[in-house]
């Protein structure tokens, strides 16, 4: 106890002046019936009625707590209740002074029923999926082929031997761990719980099962009990449901990333069938067969076709057909140089015999001359000729220097 705790206490009483037990058990008293009525809920450890009143025990759903229950009155208090029903009771906590005992003061009583439970339930499915967690987007996809599987089950149950059984067949290799909890009553939601963290945690863990081989709808309640639907939710490794009952499907189903209709058809959503998929794996290889064979057929016969065409059967035959086309070329070529060159000779020559008509020489050959002085100069007048000067005479042939007297 701390100083301060000693020192508050000391105001009402001390070592001096301490309290009787009786001023003890008034002020006790006085604090718990504060409390005032209200509605609780739990599970009859023991009850034994009366005509007139009742005596019982009344114990948590969950945890190992329980408190004592009695009443003075039954008018409304079900006469069939019994040892293990789920009960609502309101209640008023007193404390009896004279021997120091604490119960709860039952003033009215009823069974928890199938309507009231599945109430309760649709009302959790609403509120889950209102909040996204039963969205098809947010579930994960399961492996192909999981290293390693988790399994949530009771121990030595038909659950857990049809899910180990049927996976082995499938895939002989496949491993497992597993994790035995109970999966009904009151102390099977918080075992659950732990499992699940537990394999969620483990990083060799791929998908997590959670398995049980069907039952009472009483029986399965703890698959839709809101902590652990709350925990396969938050889970990151895949979960799958597969508690067999396809009645009133536990809510567990709905936040499960695949449910299952019974553990065998867990492992065989989970595990993949050897011999299916070497079968699978067979027919993709026939078909890639078929299809490059098609392929290299098709691709024959195309070659093929361009083979047969002329320029690939005779590569000369396009040669062969231009060189005779140049042929024919050259030969209009030569032919077109030679009326050229026929006509332009014709030409030249008509040219020439008119140059040759209009030629000086041809005027000498008649027996003219021509007359030039010293600077080459042609004379035309005799009277430009003076005495003594020194002319040339240009003759048909050859040249003769004379002086004119």
């Amino acid at each position: 106890m701390s100083e301060d705790d000693v020192a508050a206490a000391s105001k009402v009483s001390s070592e001096s002046s301490p309290w009787p037990v009786s001023r003890l058990s008034a002020t006790l008293k006085d604090w718990i019936e504060r409390l005032g009525m209200l509605w609780i809920e739990g599970e009859l450890a023991s009850i034994k009625i009366g005509p007139s009143n009742m005596f019982g025990e009344l114990r948590d759903l969950q945890l190992e707590n329980s408190v004592s229950i009695h009443s003075w009155n039954t008018v409304k208090i079900p006469k069939d209740l019994k040892q293990g029903d789920r009960v609502l009771a309101l209640i008023k906590p007193a404390f009896w002074p004279k021997g120091g005992k604490l119960t709860m003061q039952v003033f009215e009583m009823r069974k928890v029923g199938l309507g009231e439970l599945l109430e309760r339930i649709e009302r959790l499915r609403t509120q889950l999926t209102t909040e996204g967690l039963t969205s098809p987007e947010r579930k994960k996809p399961l492996p192909f082929l999981p290293n390693k599987i988790g399994l949530i089950t009771g121990k030595d149950s038909d659950a857990e031997k049809d899910v180990l059984q049927n996976a082995r067949l499938r895939w002989p290799d496949v491993d497992f761990r597993v994790i035995h909890t109970l999966v009904q009553g009151d102390k099977a939601a918080p075992e659950v719980i732990a499992a699940i963290k537990e394999l969620d945690s483990d990083p060799e863990i791929d998908v997590i099962i959670i398995a049980r081989g069907g039952g009472s709808f009483l029986d399965l309640m703890v698959f839709s009990d809101e902590g652990l639907v709350r925990a396969a939710a938050a889970a990151q490794t895949p979960i799958v449901s597969a508690i067999g009952h396809e009645n009133d499907r536990p809510v567990l189903d709905d936040v499960a990333d695949l449910r299952a209709s019974t553990p065998t058809d867990a492992a065989k959503r989970v595990v993949p069938d050897v011999a299916d998929e070497l079968h699978k794996v067979s027919q993709y290889r026939q078909r890639n067969y078929l299809r490059i064979d098609s392929i290299i057929t098709g691709q024959e016969a195309f070659l093929e076709q361009i083979r047969s065409r002329p320029i690939i059967a005779n590569p000369h035959l396009l040669i062969d057909d231009k060189s005779l086309e140049i042929e024919r070329w050259v030969s209009q070529i030569w032919n077109q140089v030679d009326q050229y060159l026929v006509r332009e000779s014709m030409h030249i020559s008509h040219l020439a015999q008119q140059v040759r008509s209009l030629s000086p020489q041809s005027t000498l050959d008649r027996g003219y001359s021509v007359i030039r002085d010293a600077s080459g100069h042609v004379i035309s007048d005799s009277n430009s000729i003076t005495t003594g000067q020194k002319l040339q005479v240009r003759l048909a042939k050859g040249q003769i220097d004379v002086t004119a007297d």
